[in-house]
């Protein structure tokens, strides 16, 4: 794995490298083909001229890349959200909040990544600015054969693959059913998604505003700390309890349906290799996670809440939008006004319950994805291939779109073998958990990588 950030700040610190050095590496490999596809647009002159200032080496993210989704508002960028129908837009008059934070922190901008189309869908396909495949930022390899790459998982693909290939130290993207977690396993990376309201979303494009969520994929915990410790401006506070006196579950139930053999083999290994390491885990029923597909059998919130913003648009353009997109938005213009209150209200009821279910534990461990992600030769644009992805994108959305129903956080750790696919195991509780969750991760992710 390469450097994180907090080791390069280091080094920087201790004038071994410089800001500039470390910018000419990010831009050499966005430049590379294993980073094809995974930029919308690159930005070196505001990277180097960050990494240029005086005392940017002393601010928190000591001037080093940090990449942005097409999703986020740059002041003097037009803000497509992947799509073709918005790049007539005026640019941004200003930062959105999370940018401004990264700035401020000494953030230097890459540029804007790639990403599916108005961030509706966990697969990372995108038919209009091409699809980026996927790379093993744990063991620094692609993903697949040659000649045969994997999906990058979305919707956030680009922000995923700029930080496995060494592009970007944080890759800033957004959250809705699962859009860090699914591409930082798919990748091979760590991907936290905090408590929706603790970051704004501010100058981000809407997909659902009851469920998006900002946040960022890393290369390390370490560094998703200090990502979130920026995007949240708050402080996480250090962990001090071994692994033995944290209550950990496990989830059957819906969690570990049709998961594949390869991300079986990589949940059990990962189970056992904490077991070994002194840790409690109880397998709990947690029979409320089926109640979600009946909960959202009129549609869920993201297709009304997102047909609210696109209807005019889609009047307009609607020939010009990603077909599977567009599909899925449609489903949001037949929700009916009592539908969506039921579903308001169904919400918070089973938020409750889960929430009373769990207490007494400190985090819930699953598999962030029950399957590796497929070729993109299996799920490329085209309407043959339609019910293939329409299948993968469900189960790669399905453990992770849980934590978002729940209002809760969630982080992706890597567990996989170098001759294995890359496989996420996934951490998470309730909203208002984050520090607990981050604090866990720090102590499992030297045992994950062990074994």
């Amino acid at each position: 794995m390469k450097a994180d950030l907090i080791a390069t700040r280091q080094a920087i610190r201790a004038g071994s490298t410089h800001p500039q050095a470390v910018a000419e590496a990010c831009l050499a490999a966005a430049q590379s083909t294993a980073c094809q596809h995974a930029f919308m647009q690159l930005t070196p002159e505001a990277l180097q001229q960050t990494a240029q200032q005086p005392q940017v080496a002393q601010s928190p993210l000591a001037g080093l890349a940090v990449s942005i989704k097409d999703l986020f508002d740059i002041q003097g960028q037009i803000t497509q959200a992947g799509s073709v129908v918005l790049k007539n837009q005026p640019p941004a008059a200003e930062d959105c909040a999370a940018v401004a934070r990264l700035r401020a922190a000494g953030a230097g901008l890459i540029g804007r990544t790639n990403m599916v189309e108005f961030a509706f869908s966990g697969v990372g396909t995108n038919p209009h600015h091409g699809t980026p495949a996927a790379w093993d930022g744990l063991h620094d390899q692609p993903v697949g054969a040659p000649g045969q790459p994997h999906v990058p998982g979305g919707s956030s693909s680009g922000a995923a693959v700029s930080v496995a290939t060494g592009a970007a130290f944080i890759g800033l993207g957004s959250d809705t059913g699962g859009s860090i977690r699914v591409p930082a396993a798919l990748n091979g990376i760590v991907g936290f998604k905090n408590t929706a309201r603790l970051v704004p979303t501010t100058g981000a494009l809407p997909l659902s505003t009851t469920l998006d969520t900002v946040c960022a994929m890393t290369r390390t915990v370490r560094d998703a700390i200090l990502a979130h410790e920026v995007l949240s401006a708050r402080r996480v506070p250090q962990g001090r309890r071994p692994l033995s006196g944290y209550r950990l579950a496990v989830v059957k139930s819906l969690m570990q349906d049709s998961m594949d053999a390869t991300v079986t083999r990589a949940f059990e290994r990962s189970l056992n290799a904490l077991r070994a390491a002194g840790a409690r885990i109880d397998e709990i029923a947690l029979t409320e996670l089926n109640e979600l597909a009946p909960m959202m059998s009129t549609g869920g919130f993201s297709p009304a809440e997102g047909y609210a913003w696109h209807r005019a648009l889609i009047e307009r353009e609607a020939e010009r939008y990603d077909p599977r997109v567009l599909q899925r938005l449609m489903r949001g213009a037949g929700m009916k006004a009592h539908e969506y209150i039921d579903l308001v209200q169904a919400r918070r009821q089973w938020i409750s319950r889960v929430e009373m279910a769990l207490v007494g534990y400190d985090a819930v461990l699953s598999p962030t994805t029950p399957i590796t992600g497929p070729q993109i030769s299996a799920v490329a644009p085209g309407a043959e291939r339609d019910a293939e992805f329409f299948r993968v994108n469900g189960l790669l959305l399905r453990n992770t779109s849980a934590v978002n129903t729940l209002d809760g956080c969630g982080i992706s750790l890597p567990c996989h073998a170098p001759d294995e696919l890359p496989v996420g195991l996934m951490v998470w509780h309730a909203a208002m958990h984050d520090d607990t969750i981050l604090q866990l991760a720090s102590l499992l992710e030297p045992m994950l990588q062990q074994h």
